[in-house]
C-alpha cells in the first residue's frame, strides 16, 4: 500500500496547459475515483502518477518518496487500460505471467503467483485460452490479474469498464469493489461517470479543465457542494439549478450576492398540500420516466425547466402540477459560482406562487 502526494503539479502541451497547480493525496489504501467531463485532465493526472507523462512542474510522492525521475517500471505501480491491451498470440496464462518472466522470477513461484491470482478473479478455467476467445468481462479479468500478479503498491485503472454492455458494467464494479477489499491495495480509478465514480469510491476527486473542484467522500459531494460545478455534475438527475432572477417568488434575504439557487430532484414535493411550507412553483409536465421504485418528471416552468424524483409513489397523471421544496433543501451559490453556506436566509412566506407557462 502507498500514499500519493501530487504538489503543486502542472502539465503543459506546448502552449496549452491542461493541468493546473494540483495539489492531491490520495490516502493509503484508499479507492480514489478522478471523475470529470472529457478532457478535464484526469487521464492525464494518471498518466503521470504512473510515469507515462512527465509533469511540466510540480512534485509526485509514492510512499514519502519523490518519483519525479524514477521510470515507470520502478515506481511499484500497475496500470489496467481501458482496452485491455492483451497479447493475441499468448494465452491467458502468458498474458499474466509476461512481467514476471521479464523480471525474472523464477517458474515455480510464477506458477503460484498465477495460480492465486487467477483464482482470486475467477479465471482458472480459462488460462489455455486465448484472448479472441473470451468474453469482454474475461479479457477485463485477465488485464486486471496482470496488474495484480505484479504485487504493486498502487493500482491505476483509466477507465476500464467503458468497453462493456451495462450489465457486465455493474458487475464487474461489484467485482472491484471486492477486490480492493481484499487486497487492500491503494487504487486510483479514472471515469467519466458519476454514477460509476459514486457507486465505487470512498474518496471522489471532481476535476473540471484541469483544475479539482472539490475532493470528499460520494456523500459529502451529493450533500454538501463546494461550487455549481460539483452540484450540476454530481447526481442522476443532476441538481437543478436556475439564476437567482429566474427563481420568480423567491423572497431572499441575503448579505452576499447571490447568483443562483438550486435543489436536488428528489427533495421536491409535487403537489404536497396548502400545509407544505417551502418555494412553490407551478408548471407542466413534459416528460415521465418511470424506473420501477423511482419516477422521474421533467416539468416546464417560468423559471426554467427542472426535473422532479419521487420513490414509491404513484404516477401523477395530471399534466399541470405544483411542486413545492422546503426551504431547508433550497442551495445557493454565489455570482462565480461558489457555494453559500451562511449569510442568506429565504422568507418563510412568499409574496406569491410562481405560475406555470
Amino acid at each position: 500500500m502507498a500514499k500519493i502526494e501530487l504538489k503543486n503539479i502542472s502539465k503543459k502541451f506546448k502552449d496549452d496547459t491542461v493541468i493546473q497547480n494540483l495539489n492531491l493525496t490520495i490516502k493509503d489504501g484508499s479507492f480514489t475515483v478522478l471523475v470529470g467531463p472529457s478532457g478535464c485532465g484526469k487521464s492525464t493526472t494518471l498518466r503521470m502518477v504512473a510515469g507515462l507523462e512527465k509533469q511540466s512542474d510540480g512534485e509526485i510522492w509514492i510512499d514519502d518518496t519523490c518519483v519525479n525521475d524514477t521510470p515507470p517500471g520502478m515506481r511499484d505501480v500497475a496500470m489496467v487500460f481501458q482496452n485491455y491491451a492483451l497479447y493475441p498470440t499468448m494465452s491467458v496464462r502468458g498474458n499474466i505471467e509476461f512481467g514476471l518472466k521479464n523480471r525474472g522470477v523464477a517458474r515455480g513461484e510464477r506458477d503460484k503467483l498465477v495460480k492465486d491470482i487467477s483464482e482470486i478473479v475467477g479465471l482458472t478455467p480459462h488460462l489455455d485460452k486465448k484472448p479472441q476467445n473470451l468474453s469482454g468481462g474475461q479479457r477485463q479479468r485477465v488485464a486486471l490479474a496482470r496488474a495484480m500478479v505484479k504485487q504493486p503498491k498502487v493500482f491505476i485503472l483509466d477507465e476500464p469498464l467503458s468497453n462493456l454492455d451495462a450489465k457486465l458494467r455493474n458487475q464487474m464494479r461489484t467485482e472491484l469493489i471486492q477486490l480492493h477489499k481484499r487486497l487492500g491495495t491503494t487504487f486510483v480509478y479514472v471515469t467519466h461517470d458519476q454514477v460509476e465514480a459514486m457507486s465505487m469510491g470512498d474518496e471522489i476527486v471532481v476535476m473540471n479543465k484541469g483544475v479539482i473542484q472539490q475532493a470528499d467522500s460520494p456523500m459529502k459531494l451529493y450533500h454538501d457542494p463546494e461550487n455549481l460545478f460539483t452540484a450540476e455534475f454530481i447526481g442522476t438527475p443532476a441538481m437543478n439549478t436556475m439564476q437567482m432572477r429566474d427563481a420568480q417568488g423567491l423572497d431572499i434575504q441575503a448579505s452576499v450576492g447571490i447568483g443562483y439557487v438550486g435543489f436536488r430532484p428528489e427533495q421536491a414535493l409535487i403537489n404536497a398540500g396548502p400545509d407544505s411550507e417551502g418555494y412553490t412553483v407551478e408548471g407542466e409536465i413534459l416528460t415521465r420516466e418511470s424506473l420501477g421504485a423511482e419516477q422521474i418528471y421533467q416539468i416546464q416552468s417560468r423559471s426554467g425547466v427542472f426535473f422532479v424524483k419521487t420513490f414509491l409513489a404513484p404516477v401523477v397523471t395530471a399534466d399541470h402540477v405544483k411542486v413545492t421544496i422546503p426551504y431547508e433543501h433550497l442551495y445557493y451559490f454565489g455570482l462565480s459560482g461558489e457555494r453559500l453556506r451562511s449569510g442568506v436566509q429565504a422568507n418563510r412566506k412568499q409574496l406569491a406562487t410562481v405560475g406555470g407557462i
